[in-house]
């Protein structure tokens, strides 16, 4: 049996036409785009093709664009920048966010930088839009709201529209980790009231280790990494040359294909529900998988039994690729910390499955065949 893979919110396939895209600057295009020869300005000029690229698909301007290694740094970047340079004195977070914000948040309020909230959540794992006005008018500090697009565990989504124009009201600097959304759904940052957003190649058919921070235009910050003028003063290093034309190619194909894409892995996670709710009795699934919710992450508990408690294991050795999200797991692995605030029944197992424009119908059919083996 060829090997399932439903585990792309972990990392995603490389489309072919992207290595091709990226063939020519791991060959003959080597130079380093800061050289003055030509060989030089032809690799910056590649970089900065891929800038305009990137800003004219996500509607921001090249000039708010910046390449990185990830989302990771991008949002390490953007949260430290609001505390030590644009005076956020105050962070409003939630608990489920992706652990890039969550310990970069607890460690600046460790250092004693910031006070730190977290926002209630509703029964279904959404964001509390009035707790997280109560929290912004009741604060002394300028605060910094940091609240990711979509969670990459159950899949939730917020508006980043509305809570954008909830801290502009009071006067707040939003960062939203957008790893998930990015290359998933349209953007138009002219017109969206935030202030940092963060991109993942290897989220939608790019490379590993290249990722954007978008810094709108009306804020300066100061850069994380220091020892050169790369990507205008912001990030020192040798750019990620063919990282980045990757990153580029994956989002214009992305963008192209979203229509068509988007509607077929839709119709793959409301045919795995559909399926595991008729074959596997006490079935649940996370969030709010029907209503505001990533098409491509489907968040199923299932009761736990001797069997169903290995069933991660069972799932590898069936050539089965999905990914955990227990509350609670035994030894080193603390299980997730999303299911766990929204969802902390020990008697069920979770499972994370999440698809692409590569997987079919008859995978999904024969993975809840195997599941009703297990189980």
């Amino acid at each position: 049996m060829e090997r399932i893979y439903l585990d792309n919110a972990a990392t995603t396939a490389l489309d072919p036409a992207v290595l091709n895209a990226m063939m020519p600057y791991l060959t003959t295009h080597f130079g380093n785009p800061s050289s003055i020869y030509s060989y030089g300005r032809e690799t910056r000029m590649a970089i900065e093709n891929a800038r305009k690229s990137v800003a004219k698909i996500l509607n921001a301007h090249p000039a708010e664009i910046f390449f990185t290694s990830g989302g990771t740094e991008s949002s390490n970047t953007a949260i430290r920048a609001a505390v030590r340079d644009l005076g956020c004195k105050h962070i409003i977070s939630s608990v489920i966010e992706h652990h890039a914000t969550t310990h970069t948040i607890e460690h600046l309020h460790h250092t004693g930088e910031a006070e730190l909230s977290y926002v209630k959540l509703l029964p279904n794992g959404h964001i509390d839009l009035n707790d997280l006005e109560q929290l912004l008018a009741s604060s002394k500090e300028k605060c910094l709201v940091t609240l990711m697009h979509a969670n990459n565990e159950i899949g939730n989504m917020i508006n980043i529209q509305t809570v954008g124009e909830i801290c502009k009201k009071y006067n707040a600097i939003f960062h939203s980790d957008t790893v998930q959304t990015v290359g998933h759904f349209p953007f138009d940052l002219r017109n969206t009231p935030i202030h940092f957003i963060t991109g993942a190649g290897h989220k939608f058919h790019g490379p590993k280790g290249v990722g954007i921070l978008y810094i709108n235009e009306n804020i300066k910050i100061t850069p994380f990494v220091h020892g050169g003028s790369q990507e205008r003063n912001m990030r020192a290093g040798t750019e990620n040359l063919y990282g980045i034309i990757g990153f580029a190619k994956a989002l214009e194909i992305a963008t192209a294909e979203y229509e068509k894409e988007s509607v077929f892995i839709k119709g793959l996670k409301l045919h795995m529900m559909e399926q595991l709710k008729s074959s596997i009795e006490g079935v649940s699934f996370n969030g709010d998988p029907l209503g505001s919710s990533l098409y491509a992450v489907l968040s199923a508990s299932f009761p736990k039994t001797e069997k169903s408690e290995m069933i991660l294991f069972n799932m590898d050795i069936n050539n089965i690729c999905a990914s955990g999200g227990s509350a609670c797991t035994s030894g080193a692995d603390q299980g997730s910390h999303v299911i766990r605030a929204i969802n902390n029944n020990p008697n069920q197992i979770t499972v994370r499955f999440s698809f692409s424009k590569n997987n079919t119908k008859a995978e999904i059919d024969y993975v809840v065949e195997k599941l009703k083996e297990l189980i």
